[in-house]
């Protein structure tokens, strides 16, 4: 990452704390959005709000940096109200991305991405850096793509660049609503692992909506159910939550295949394989996988067992049945 200096900025570094205290949303027709809503977010964090069409979780979003105002409570980056910051400067430590991306047409992928940089003051030279560096985080050469315009590129490819133009002043906070459901299944399960790999690099504390319980549950370091008037039903881990679900709503909401999205969230552990088997013949999964993986290798391979192994070394066989035991640990 650029850490030059240059110019007068208000772009904050590393990762801030969210806090919401008692948050909510009432419209002037009396609607009550969001109701009262307290949430604590870690610094580092990736969390990911959820809930049916209509529970307020776009509003909450919307109200960390003030594009909605709260009518109660606060929202706190760290220990700060943000209610008594000037609002553009406070997006500018905010890095916000959206469904369909809302890049500038007219611009290229250079300049859309250094848009944030340049209202900061910073000079050319650290702005052409800076993208440069951004667009390779994101897996686009520079070279290529710098000097295109947002219709010559793919919808995964302007949802790399929407990030990367996110993450140009190296904001505290990263909001994304909805940011990949605008791309096919195919590119939309390399955007998530792009970001999963993004995310264990730069460690932004980021708040995420979605409203598919399949890439919460793959993204998400903790996941916020949501409710109508965006009651909080319960905020936990993905594996958690599809064990123990803790209401009606939310054991509804995630479905009675929640056993199989929980093995998604099941590493693989020493703990659960007997000891490793003679016969070669067995598919090899590379320990730290998950128990979905070692169940798909095994339906692949027509298998009832698979061979876990590290570095190379085999440490152990896990079979069929003890994976579905997992998934049945679900209730």
């Amino acid at each position: 990452m650029d850490g030059t200096s240059g110019g007068t900025t208000d772009a904050g570094h590393g990762a801030a704390s969210i806090t919401l205290d008692g948050v909510g949303k009432r419209y002037p027709d009396g609607t009550e959005a969001v109701r009262e809503l307290s949430l604590e977010v870690v610094a580092g964090e990736l969390v990911v709000l959820i809930g049916p069409s209509g529970c307020g979780k776009s509003t909450v979003l919307r109200m960390v940096n003030r594009l909605v105002e709260p009518t109660g409570g606060r929202v706190l980056l760290d220990d700060e109200d943000i209610t008594r910051v000037d609002p553009v400067r406070l997006r500018r430590r905010i890095g916000y991305v959206i469904q369909n991306v809302g890049l500038f047409p007219h611009q290229t992928v250079d300049t859309n991405v250094g848009t944030v940089p340049r209202l900061l003051g910073w000079p050319k030279e650290r702005i052409r850096r800076r993208t440069g560096e951004l667009l390779e985080l994101v897996g686009l050469d520079p070279a290529q793509f710098g000097r295109r315009y947002p219709h010559e590129l793919s919808g995964g490819q302007r949802q790399r660049v929407g990030v990367a133009r996110a993450l140009a002043a190296d904001p505290v906070v990263l909001l994304m609503d909805e940011p990949f459901s605008a791309v096919d299944p195919i590119a939309r399960g390399r955007l998530q692992q792009e970001f999963l790999r993004l995310q264990a690099e730069l460690h932004k504390t980021v708040l995420l909506v979605t409203h598919d319980l399949d890439e919460a549950v793959r993204l998400g370091d903790r996941i916020a159910v949501l409710s109508e008037g965006g009651q909080l039903e319960q905020y936990d881990t993905p594996a958690a939550l599809l064990g123990a679900p803790a209401s009606a709503f939310v054991r509804q909401f995630v479905g009675a295949d929640r056993g199989v999205r929980r093995l998604a969230v099941t590493p693989v552990t020493r703990a659960v394989l007997a000891p490793p088997a003679a016969d070669a013949g067995l598919p090899t999964l590379e320990l730290g996988g998950s128990a979905y993986d070692a169940l798909a290798a095994m339906l692949t391979a027509g298998a009832e067992a698979v061979l876990l192994t590290e570095d190379g070394e085999p440490v152990g066989v896990l079979d069929r049945s003890r994976v579905l035991e997992l998934g049945r640990a679900c209730g």
